[in-house]
């Protein structure tokens, strides 16, 4: 019983997504953690053309891996982080982030133990069309999409603000 190309694919495709995962987590350089993140970008956007959702593979490379890391990279450059002048963290505060990641963690998998995980009909070959995602967003998803949309505009305005110099 060898394993499939499709299998061997996913296999090394998740094992890059974790190690460059680890690496933007583990990096002492900002712009290190950064590039890290765009290849676990990357290679989600390859486990999505896996699943035959390509439009959704385009999009993630263009939203995420282009104009999100750009803006990352941006911030970076303009609060000029260094691990070396940045001030080291209180214990309290390490150990309140350890307390509230593990509290994600927790409601995360509850999340997930109550999903309905139903897989999808063979004759449901439309429902990853662009129309029907368009419709599906600009009807029902509009108005978060508007919010996201707000949201992206105030962490510009904050990074802007962040990175004016006083004069």
């Amino acid at each position: 019983m060898g394993m499939s190309l499709q299998q061997i694919v996913f296999g090394v495709l998740s094992i890059i997504a974790i190690i460059s995962a680890l690496g933007v987590i583990l990096s002492k350089n900002p712009v290190t953690s950064v590039l890290c993140l765009i290849v676990t970008f990357f290679t989600i956007a390859g486990h999505y053309i896996m699943l035959n959702a390509q439009f959704l593979a385009v999009v993630h490379i263009i939203v995420y891996a282009g104009a999100i890391m750009v803006l990352f990279l941006f911030v970076i450059m303009l609060m000029n982080l260094n691990a070396e002048i940045e001030p080291q963290k209180r214990n309290w505060l390490k150990y309140a982030g350890a307390i509230s990641g593990g509290a994600l963690l927790l409601v995360l998998l509850g999340a997930l133990r109550e999903a309905d995980v139903t897989p999808i009909q063979p004759g449901s070959a439309d429902i990853g069309l662009i129309s029907n995602l368009g419709k599906t967003l600009f009807n029902q998803y509009v108005v978060p999409f508007e919010v996201s949309s707000i949201l992206f505009l105030s962490a510009m305005v904050g990074a802007v603000i962040i990175g004016k110099r006083e004069s």
